[in-house]
């Protein structure tokens, strides 16, 4: 393979997994099932957890499936056809982290996409799937004793690169861990403040109601209308 190709095929790889993580599956099931945007209640996020917000529970399920099925096929991808065009464990990294960036800058829903929490479970699992389950171990171990899904999904997140480097080792597979873990943990910023206010959210506790939470002035500028 010409050194023109080990650049051109990553690179298209790359974009390939970045095109299908930008499939927001919190929008387009909801839309398929006649729901509301889960963009327009709870906390805005398109991802299942807000999904489930909306009550109903099929709809959440479908939504963490396919959110995860876009990180994991496209590495399983690369592992299964990669090899004859001289594609390993860097490339399956790459795309794995390109599915994550669509999905939470997906571009064919304007660049508004979710946290990330199912799609690197997905790219996780397929690039070791031993580091999946211990990871998804965590993430149900917190979240059971805490009931707080962005608590367990943090956690989860900083615990998931530290069991690749100390149980298997450094590598494409390791890079990828942290920037996805740095990134998880940057898209809970809120999160991370509502559960120190204790004003987080609990699994399974439904929307409010079908908008996203005005700012304390909107609200104060009601009340004096």
């Amino acid at each position: 393979m010409t050194g023109m190709q080990e650049t051109l095929f990553p690179l298209l790889a790359a974009v390939a997994g970045y095109l299908i993580g930008s499939l927001s599956f919190a929008v387009i099931v909801s839309r398929a099932m006649g729901l509301s945007d889960p963009r327009s209640y709870g906390s805005g996020n398109p991802g299942a957890t807000n999904v489930l917000r909306s009550g109903n529970k099929a709809a959440a399920i479908l939504t963490l499936v396919f959110d995860a099925l876009k990180g994991y096929l496209p590495v399983l991808a690369v592992f299964i056809w990669g090899p004859r065009w001289g594609l390993g464990e860097g490339t399956a990294a790459l795309v794995g982290l390109a599915a994550f960036l669509g999905h939470l800058w997906p571009v064919f829903f304007r660049f508004q996409g979710g946290k990330g929490v199912a799609t690197a479970a997905g790219v996780i699992f397929a690039l070791n799937p031993l580091l999946g389950v211990a990871t998804l171990a965590t993430w149900l171990i917190i979240a059971w004793f805490s009931r707080y899904s962005s608590l367990a999904a943090i956690v989860s997140a900083a615990f998931a690169p530290m069991y690749q480097l100390l149980i298997w080792e450094a590598g494409p597979t390791a890079f990828t861990l942290i920037i996805m873990g740095l990134l998880l943990v940057w898209r809970h910023q809120a999160n991370i403040k509502k559960l120190l206010a204790g004003t987080e959210s609990k699994l399974g506790a439904k929307a409010g109601s079908t908008a996203v939470s005005k700012p304390a002035h909107a609200a104060k500028a009601r009340k004096k209308s």
